[in-house]
């Protein structure tokens, strides 16, 4: 399949009679990634799929008023990454749990899931990730995993470029800190 440019995508969706196919390829075109990106967030799959779901609806309900102020994908990136924040907040609002009691349930989930259990060291890796604030978490993710550049990640998260910087140096020495157990 021929990958269509977001300009390209855009312009499908503008079109009445093309605005589904248009739709459906751009959802072919981020499902994978957004996905992924949510799932490094949340841990769990199904809460993962539930989140991606609401993230497509939302992005089909409000593209008709994408501004091209910036690109497609931060833009749904910002979308993903909101929903991420917005279903972690309720659940420790749900429960009344400490963000800490949050993060061992998720911890549980990445050694009981099989597909982020696999390699010990990947294993680690994912349980130094969630030891961090969210807001690290993120930023780490969307650099380390996602290879997004730190302009782009300023556009998702609407920060300054030296405050992730900043964030992202600070989630590396902690990462390392706990995989050397220093």
């Amino acid at each position: 399949m021929t990958e269509f440019s977001d300009q390209e995508l855009l312009d499908l969706f503008k079109s009445d009679e093309r605005r589904h196919y248009g739709f459906n390829l751009l959802v072919q075109k981020y499902r994978e990634k957004i996905y992924w990106h949510v799932r490094r967030m949340v841990i769990d799959h199904d809460d993962s799929d539930d989140l991606v779901q609401n993230v497509f609806i939302k992005v089909w309900q409000n593209l008709e008023g994408f501004r091209e102020e910036s690109r497609l994908y931060t833009w749904i990136y910002r979308i993903a990454t909101n929903e991420c924040m917005t279903f972690l907040k309720k659940k420790r609002m749900r429960f009344f749990i400490p963000i800490h009691d949050v993060e061992h349930e998720l911890e549980q989930k990445i050694n009981a899931d099989p597909q982020l259990s696999g390699d010990k060291i990947q294993q680690k890796l994912q349980q130094a990730i969630l030891k961090l604030p969210e807001r690290q978490r993120m930023v780490f993710n969307m650099r380390y995993y996602d290879e997004m550049s730190y302009e782009e990640i300023s556009e998702v998260l609407g920060v300054t470029t030296g405050a992730l910087k900043a964030s992202y140096h600070h989630a590396a020495r902690k990462i390392e800190e706990y995989l050397t157990g220093n």
